[in-house]
């Protein structure tokens, strides 16, 4: 693994650290370039900003490894009222959300995790929007694919995420490449040991298209989830080849990740979806998106330099 996404990844546990930029108010505006918020109202007011200016969105309540049944419920009360806020605001035709099932419960029993995120589906049916479900470290792919089957059979829009960088994702992604079956394809952020998970960029590189073009060839809704200019050129491409019309796919990128080329995409008709993250809990988030594109740290370390 590079030297950098280690120390990036380790400094996600760091408590001394999290503090540090939690307090230090030139952080704390940088911050806000990554996350929404901490609140249901600035979530919203950040929505609403990206739909008016042609982007669609998904949201994601910041929490995950939850270890306590309250603590999900709270997560739980948390989506239900997004999803009314949605509603109330006309936003939910634009505007899904994604969850993460171990902040629901998945951790503690995976029945308790179906069953809220059950109640968080049925929430957003009566919004009138969708549910994804994010995928987490290798140890909970099994969980959360078959939560998605079962959630599936009341709700068939549920969105999975497959990510790239994983052995068994090429097999994965044929499996959920069927009629209806919306896939969020990723590389994948979590440190993994190599028995699972390609290490090297270039093979993770030939892991996203390969699955890309799987989900392609299937009767499914791709969501390709990618900040790299290459990959999209050649998503674009592939999907050409495909027959796939805007419209039958779409890029998702982060909130705060290469705002003017999700502007452009859209622009040339294609469907673009930000991941919104919002919440107390945006830390771990942070330091994993820094991870992810280590190109994000040099980024953050500029503009503290920039309001120092």
């Amino acid at each position: 693994m590079n030297p950098l996404r280690s120390l990036i990844l380790a400094a996600a546990g760091n408590d001394a650290i999290r503090k540090l930029v939690a307090t230090t108010p030139i952080s704390r505006d940088v911050v806000r370039r990554f996350v929404a918020g901490e609140t249901t109202a600035e979530a919203i007011t950040v929505t609403r900003t990206l739909v008016d200016s042609g982007l669609t969105v998904t949201l994601d309540y910041l929490g995950e490894d939850t270890t306590d049944a309250e603590l999900a419920e709270q997560t739980v009360q948390a989506y239900l009222k997004l999803l009314d806020r949605l509603h109330a605001e006309n936003l939910a035709e634009r505007a899904e959300v994604s969850v993460k099932l171990s902040a629901v419960g998945q951790l503690l029993d995976e029945t308790l995790a179906l069953n809220n995120a059950s109640r968080i589906c049925a929430a957003a049916e009566q919004a009138g929007t969708t549910v994804t479900l994010d995928m987490e470290d290798h140890t909970t792919t099994d969980s959360t694919l078959r939560i998605l089957d079962e959630l599936r059979r009341t709700w068939p829009w549920t969105g999975a995420v497959l990510q790239s960088y994983l052995h068994r994702t090429l097999d994965d992604c044929a499996r959920l490449a069927g009629s209806g079956s919306r896939v969020r394809l990723c590389k994948g952020a979590y440190a993994e040991p190599e028995q699972v998970a390609f290490a090297d960029k270039h093979e993770i590189d030939v892991g996203y298209v390969r699955c890309a073009n799987a989900l392609l060839a299937g009767d499914g809704y791709p969501m390709f989830a990618t900040h790299d200019p290459r990959l999209v050129e050649i998503l674009s491409e592939r999907a050409k080849w495909h027959d796939r019309k805007p419209g039958s796919f779409e890029f998702q990128m982060l909130y705060g990740i290469r705002p003017d080329e999700q502007l452009r995409l859209a622009g040339e008709g294609h469907t673009v979806r930000v991941y919104v993250p919002y919440g107390e809990q945006w830390y771990g988030y942070l330091m994993r998106r820094l991870a992810e594109r280590p190109a994000n740290m040099a980024f953050f370390l500029r503009a503290l330099a920039s309001r120092s």
